[in-house]
């Protein structure tokens, strides 16, 4: 048998790759992590976590706006400050950093600094030195993807928008998926001018057809500009700002533009092509039901290789993983009815199958649906309104679907998401008592389906 320096090697300190070295040391094995930036991953350093901080900070704006409805009488009109919040969140994502660290050193794994490429399906190499295992995993996340156009030079990503100076005052958001989306919301929360431009005649695609048709107009009457079948030409720097010429001869000005037009395996340069490791058509690592690459000792989990790109989809891939090599065998991961949340303002929660994708799959369906103004907008003055919808297959009651754009979707979907994996009827949602007065309520209060 041969000899190893690890039982298991993972490349990337991501949300995926530490909770894999973690639970494999706990298992008693010799685990090595390399990472090459700050532990964390996307979603730790410039995704989810600093994300949700500066929606609650755009929400903020919201909640002084409204408090004039319930008798609040602000003393003067409320001052942003951008530098301290984004002084801020370094200080909570440098914390989280140090958290990830203590996490992995206190578990017994050897953290390598550096960027690791594979030499071979047991072997890493590191700032010139090797390292070798038994078992590889590749857990690299995705990154940003831009097209190539004139211009390019000017704009930028995601990974920039927490530490942009100055603050744009004028911001373009070209895409139309989750992240542009959020950041268009958060931006036009903080106070900034925001125009939104997609190529396709909806955004959100693959989102249930009412969800896309309400954000977008919810987000409209927020303050957001939103063109729809519109493409960038190119961008240029003009004496008041960026001068973007769109494909039909238009301009818009701006002070920053954003390109959120999604995101790619990040597979370049960790030696895959040397090592024997197969690409999908996609540029993501190709694996089986088992998380394992064309070479028999080389694993990947998260952004690099799946379909479903989220942060608990990596961290249960992770422990799929960890558990065949070094634990029972028994563990799996099943994709169906993972709940999901858009932090727009509103959110969006849903869980399930979108009305159109539910049809194909299950046939007939029953569609339940609510729009309303919530309690809280009564008196805050404020226009928001709130959007619900059931999909159930009609064969077994069960429901199948579930939407929602609302304050707080999120947190409303995730309790409903347990009760759709355990196969909850729309009979069982009418029996249940609502908690009264709720937006929740809602969903176990819609009695009629909507024709057709």
């Amino acid at each position: 048998m041969p000899t190893f320096d690890f039982d298991l090697f993972v490349i990337g300190g991501g949300s995926g790759g530490v909770r894999a070295a973690r639970m494999a040391a706990q298992h008693g094995a010799r685990v090595g992590l390399a990472e090459a930036a700050e532990l964390g991953g996307t979603c730790v350093n410039v995704g989810c976590i600093p994300k949700k901080l500066y929606s609650y900070a755009a929400g903020y704006a919201e909640s002084f706006e409204e408090s004039a409805g319930y008798g609040w009488k602000l003393p003067e009109a409320p001052q942003f400050d951008w530098a301290y919040l984004k002084t801020q969140r370094a200080k909570e994502i440098s914390r989280l950093n140090g958290v990830y660290a203590s996490l992995l050193m206190n578990s017994g794994v050897t953290l390598v600094t550096g960027w690791a490429q594979l030499v071979d399906g047991h072997t890493i190499e590191v700032d010139g030195k090797r390292h070798t295992a038994r078992h590889l995993l590749v857990a690299t996340g995705g990154t940003p993807y831009v097209p190539e156009m004139p211009g390019r030079e000017h704009i930028v990503t995601s990974d920039a928008m927490f530490d942009l100076a100055p603050f744009p005052k004028r911001l373009l958001v070209v895409g139309g998926g989750y992240i542009a989306c959020e950041f268009a919301s958060i931006f036009n929360g903080l106070g900034a001018k925001v125009t939104q431009l997609h190529r396709r005649a909806h955004l959100l695609t693959g989102f249930d057809d009412d969800v896309r048709q309400f954000v977008a107009n919810e987000m409209g009457k927020a303050g957001i500009e939103v063109r729809l079948n519109v493409e960038v030409a190119s961008i240029a720097r003009g004496s008041h700002g960026l001068v973007v010429t769109l494909a039909r001869g238009q301009q818009v000005e701006a002070d920053t533009v954003l390109f959120a037009t999604g995101r790619v395996p990040n597979t370049q340069g960790l030696g895959l092509e040397a090592a024997g490791v197969a690409l999908d058509e996609r540029g993501a690592i190709a694996v089986d039901a088992h998380y394992r690459s064309s070479v028999p000792s080389i694993y990947a989990v998260g952004d690099v290789s799946t379909r479903v790109q989220l942060t608990p989809v990596a961290l249960a891939e992770a422990m799929v993983v960890v558990d065949a090599l070094f634990g029972k065998g028994k563990r799996a991961l099943d994709y169906e009815y993972i709940p999901t949340a858009v932090f727009t303002h509103p959110n969006i929660g849903t869980c399930g199958y979108t009305e159109l994708d539910a049809r194909a799959r299950f046939g007939e369906v029953a569609v339940f649906s609510t729009e309303f103004k919530s309690l809280r907008h009564t008196l805050s003055g404020r226009g928001e309104r709130t959007f619900m919808k059931l999909v159930v297959h009609k064969a077994t009651d069960r429901v199948v679907g579930l939407h929602m754009v609302g304050a707080d979707a999120g947190e409303i979907v995730q309790g409903f998401a347990v009760a759709m994996r355990a196969g909850a009827t729309k009979a069982l949602f009418d029996s249940t008592v609502g908690i009264h007065p709720t937006a929740a309520e809602e969903f176990v209060t819609m009695r009629e389906p909507m024709p057709g």
